[in-house]
């Protein structure tokens, strides 16, 4: 087995790209890394491991968030796992957690830290729509995010994250990310006499559209906006040419599920994401 770190990710993406795109809807997260604008790459942590065959597993993390993983064709490979681990070990990189494919993400966290080690932050359906299905529509409209909605949706944005789990940032960066969208068509509002609900087209894969960010004050909620606003993203999209569209939702979050559902998404595979209370620690204790 070889075990092989990348300094930036051009050559990474030269490496992994094809392999990925088997598996694309999964790896839609670590697809969208490949094309990251981020000049400088060198905090990352940005791996292979690989036989006479081939690329047998791929590794990224960009903090704070977790590591990316993958084993190509999603069959396990015990061997190349165990010396990712030990390489990570090696270097002193201290990821939060782990996030892929249930049986992946704990058997990193398991050879990383020691059996146990870790625990579930939160278990993900990935999901996909290649074909909108006829749904009720909500009363309103949909429109793109304007100006005026800078004095709500940073709250938005934030209160998104924290439903999510995700990673919060501070106000004036979720400011500057909603600047950027701004006549870019990809944050779609719901407006029933007030915005009520949102969409975002976050990210795309080589061949499809991620949506996320899909937000709805409580206040509002129950009444059909998110699933108008997120099948009015969707349309827009296919109707883009994008052959597919896919996201990220809660499996313990049945409403939200069936929403989907509603509109024609499939789950593809799930994804639990494996978080260390102490990864610094956990790290270099196990370091050898």
């Amino acid at each position: 087995m070889l075990f092989r770190r990348y300094d930036e990710i051009s050559s990474f993406k030269a490496r992994t790209l094809d392999v990925l795109l088997e598996h694309e809807v999964q790896n839609n997260l670590l697809l969208s890394l490949l094309d990251s604008r981020v000049r400088d790459a060198s905090s990352w942590f940005l791996a292979t491991v690989s036989d006479g065959g081939g690329v047998a597993l791929t590794a990224i993390c960009s903090k704070p968030f977790p590591m990316l993983l993958y084993e190509t064709g999603n069959k396990p490979r015990a061997d190349a796992l165990e010396l990712l681990a030990r390489e990570v070990r090696r270097s002193r990189f201290a990821p939060p957690g782990a996030m892929a494919e249930p049986g992946l993400s704990r058997r990193f966290a398991d050879s990383l830290a020691g059996a146990g080690a870790g625990k579930l932050h939160m278990k993900s359906s990935v999901m996909r729509l290649d074909a909108l299905l006829e749904h009720k529509k909500a009363p309103g409209y949909q429109r793109t995010l304007e100006i005026s909605d800078l004095t709500y949706a940073p709250g938005w944005e934030r209160a998104f994250s924290e439903d999510c789990r995700s990673h919060v940032f501070t106000a004036p960066e979720y400011t500057e990310r909603l600047m950027a969208r701004l006549d870019k068509n990809t944050h779609f509002i719901w407006v029933d006499g007030a915005p009520v609900s949102q969409a975002v087209h976050g990210r795309d894969t080589p061949n499809g559209a991620v949506i996320n960010g899909v937000y709805t004050p409580p206040s509002y909620r129950g009444r059909g906006y998110a699933t108008s606003v997120v099948a009015a993203l969707a349309d827009a999209l296919l109707n883009e040419g994008k052959p597919f569209c896919c996201l990220f939702a809660d499996s313990d979050n049945h409403v939200s599920c069936g929403i989907y559902k509603k509109l024609g998404f499939y789950e593809v595979c799930s994804i639990d994401d494996i978080r260390f209370d102490k990864p610094e620690q956990i790290v270099y204790v196990t370091s050898g």
